[in-house]
């Protein structure tokens, strides 16, 4: 048997309602994966799906982003879902950068908005 795919989740202040709604409507999938989540995004979906393991790390302002990328990093993440809001300024912004920046240079599939993630959602990493 193999070891589930790693999903890590985040989702910005606005953005954490529309992540907790979007695992609610595909919970029966993100079963099938390990979560890593910044730790509010993580708290709003153990709300949601209680059932979903979920392994909270710290809030994205706190390291949780540079958490994820680690893991990124070491191969530990297959899928990074990344609600992100454009509209608000962000004093870690560097860090968003970075995330995305690793995302891209480990070649993980990412999604930044809800859109693109419910085409990636059923998403099997071989």
């Amino acid at each position: 048997m193999t070891a589930r795919k790693c999903m890590a989740l985040i989702a910005h202040d606005l953005k954490k309602q529309d992540m907790a709604e979007f695992a609610k409507a595909h919970e029966s999938v993100l079963a099938d994966w390990r979560i890593v989540a910044t730790g509010t995004t993580g708290g709003r979906v153990q709300e949601a799906c209680p059932g979903l393991d979920v392994t909270r790390l710290k809030s994205g302002p706190l390291g949780g982003d540079q958490q994820i990328g680690a893991l990124i990093a070491t191969g530990d993440v297959d899928l990074l879902i990344f609600f992100i809001d454009p509209l608000t300024a962000l004093p870690h912004d560097v860090d968003v950068k970075a995330l995305t920046r690793l995302a891209t240079v480990y070649d993980i599939p990412m999604a930044l908005n809800r859109a693109t993630a419910e085409r990636l959602v059923d998403f099997r990493p071989l």
